[in-house]
Formats: structure tokens, sequence, C-alpha cells
């Protein structure tokens, strides 16, 4: 079949296909899995025209002028002229758009459109997502709990889990990539993401310092790319004497932090609300065994707790007893849990399956 991704966001900042292809990548492997059995192209967006071959599927980029077109004459007339079966939007924020685009290709072709934790349109807009939902054949959600809040806009039948990304980064030797990062600790916890009240990282530092007054050579290191709440984390580390076990790294190249999830035994997290987890799934992806908030991304990256720990968001004694767990728990039993959990749920070959699976759904409607 001819599959067709796309979005109707532009991207201006990057003009070398190639570093465009690299920041996406843990995106771009799902397309490069489906283009095994299918002919995929995928449209791409940013101050560059020209196509690019990469892995089995073709890219064709376009200039857009305007972070979004509300009437994509040209893309929508480059999509007729390809002659899809199946159109992927990015996005469920552009009813207007994919309105026009199922004018453009008529009833044969299907659209599928992934959601990229947008919230739904309320008020006059809400309608418009509500008349262009008969244009559209499936949803993408990375958890069926993001979508409940969809159902008065869009048709629930029609919703899919199914993840949006996954991870370019493989297990190695641990013993090997500490020689890299120079992490040290039994057991080692890291974290990655931002410093801000979201991600909770007070809460986690709280929980860890008691934690280590049971466990003296148990670490925490934390990377982020932010540094909102670094000064009450600074003070909450300094006041503590056993705030030496609290490591704050600061920014990693993305590249590196394969080492470093390699180097370490446990992921945390303290999300509220994630639209995908990305950096859980690329720890786990390493053998990294989740230590993770109870909501709606992480009970879906998890299996719902077949690997790992979860914890209620924001309660700093239930991180506590889940990291009182963690000084029983089998951890090499654990991490080939994690990993099982990885290739058969969260991996490219895994999410193109499942894509698979919602095409042939889609296509045996027809029939």
């Amino acid at each position: 079949m001819k599959l067709i991704f796309t979005s109707y966001v532009s991207t201006n900042e990057y003009d070398d296909p190639a570093q465009w292809l690299k920041r996406i990548e843990a995106y771009t492997g799902i397309l490069e899995s489906l283009g095994r059995i299918h002919k995929v192209t995928s449209i791409e967006k940013i101050n560059y025209e020209g196509d690019y071959e990469q892995n089995g599927v073709r890219y064709i980029f376009t200039r857009q002028k305007q972070k979004t077109v509300r009437f994509p004459f040209r893309m929508h007339r480059l999509i007729k002229k390809l002659q899809p079966d199946i159109v992927f939007i990015n996005g469920l924020i552009f009813p207007l758009q994919i309105m026009q685009l199922k004018l453009r290709v008529g009833r044969k072709v299907k659209i599928i459109c992934l959601h990229r934790a947008e919230k739904p349109f309320s008020g006059i807009k809400k309608y418009l997502q509500v008349a262009a939902d008969p244009c559209i054949d499936a949803y993408l959600f990375s958890s069926f709990a993001f979508s409940d809040r969809w159902k008065s806009n869009i048709d629930p039948g029609k919703m899919k889990e199914v993840m949006q990304a996954s991870s370019i980064f493989s297990p190695t030797n641990q013993s090997y990539a500490r020689t890299i990062t120079g992490i040290h600790g039994d057991p080692v916890f890291l974290w990655v993401g931002r410093l801000d009240a979201n991600k909770d990282p007070l809460t986690v530092v709280s929980a860890f310092l008691d934690f280590v007054r049971l466990q003296p050579e148990a670490r925490l290191y934390m990377i982020y790319q932010n540094q909102d709440l670094l000064a009450s984390l600074k003070q909450l580390v300094d006041s503590d004497e056993n705030g030496a076990s609290v490591i704050l790294v600061g920014q990693i190249n993305h590249g590196e932090l394969e080492n470093w999830y390699n180097s370490a035994d446990f992921i945390i997290s303290g999300s509220h609300y994630e639209g995908g987890g990305t950096s859980v799934v690329e720890a786990m992806s390493c053998g990294c065994i989740p230590v993770v908030t109870d909501i709606s991304s992480f009970r879906a990256i998890t299996g719902k707790g077949k690997c790992g720990l979860l914890y209620e968001p924001g309660n700093k004694n239930a991180l506590l007893q889940a990291l009182q767990k963690t000084s029983g728990m089998h951890r090499l039993e654990e991490r080939q849990r994690t990993l099982q959990q990885f290739k058969e749920e969260l991996s490219f070959d895994a999410i193109a399956r499942k894509i698979n699976s919602v095409i042939a759904s889609i296509q045996s409607n027809d029939e």
C-alpha cells in the first residue's frame, strides 16, 4: 500500500534534511519499519525543498512560509498526485485542513490522525472537529486515557491505542557505560526531564533523600534541560546531610544519553502529566527499570505495571515506598521484563505492527 505521513506545521529553523531527520529519528524509525511492506512517503516542512531517501522511506521536503496554513492547496495537490491509499496526519487540531484534504483525495483514500498531546477544542471551534470527524477513519492515541476528553468531539469507536515514537537506543554493558559517564552507586537512579512543577523534581528528590538514609550507597543523577526549579532543588539538596547522593548533572546532548541510560539501574519520574513519556521509553530500551507515576501514559508504557513500579503522583510517601521496594527487587529479572516490554509494545517494529492492525481494520470496514 501507499502510505503518506505529513503535518500542517512548518519548522523553518531547519534547512538541512539530514539534520531534520536526525532530530525526529524517534518517529522516523516507525516509518522505516512500515516501509518494509508498504511504500512510505513523508512530506516534511522545513526551510528546504527537494527529495531525500533514507532507509527505504522517501521524504519530500517543501517550504511553507507560515507556521501553519489554513488552506494548504499546494500540499493537497501533491498528496493527490502521489495517489496514496492512506494519509497519516500528525495532530488532531487541523479539522479545517482535513476536510479540504478529504475533498481533494476522495472517498477511497483513508485518513488517520496521530494525537500529539493536544487538547480538544471547545466552544465554536469544537464544531469544526465534530464536522471533520466523518472524514477521518482512525485516531491514534498513545494511551486510551488521553482519548477520554475527546469523546464529545470525535467518534470513540475510531480511537486506537498506538505509541507515536520509540527509541533509537539499545542496551550495552553497564560497566563499560559507567567508564564513559563516571556514574557510580548501588543502585543508581536516573532522572531526565525539565525542572518544572509538572515533572515535580522536588517531590522526587525529597523522597530519595529519605530513601538514601536506608540505602546509603544509592545515587540519583539528574539530567535536565531548564532551570525553573533549580534554585529550590539546590536548596533542598544542600540542606540535607545526604545531599551528596543527588548529583545535578545538567544538560546532556541527546546522543550521549544512551550511555547514561545504560549506566543506570532505574529511571525515575515524578510527572503529573505526559503526552508520551519519551525519556522513559528511551531508558527502558536500554534496560532501565521504571519507577514512575501512576498516570495514563506511564500505565500504557509499562503495561499497567508489567515492569517496574508505579506510584501516586505528588505523593512523597508513595514514592518512598516504591523506592524501598527496589531494594528487594531481583534487578536482572526486572531488567529483562523491562526489555521484553519495550520490544513487544514500544519498539519501532511493535508500533508498526499495531499500525498495520489499524490499517487492516479500517480496510475491512469497506468490505
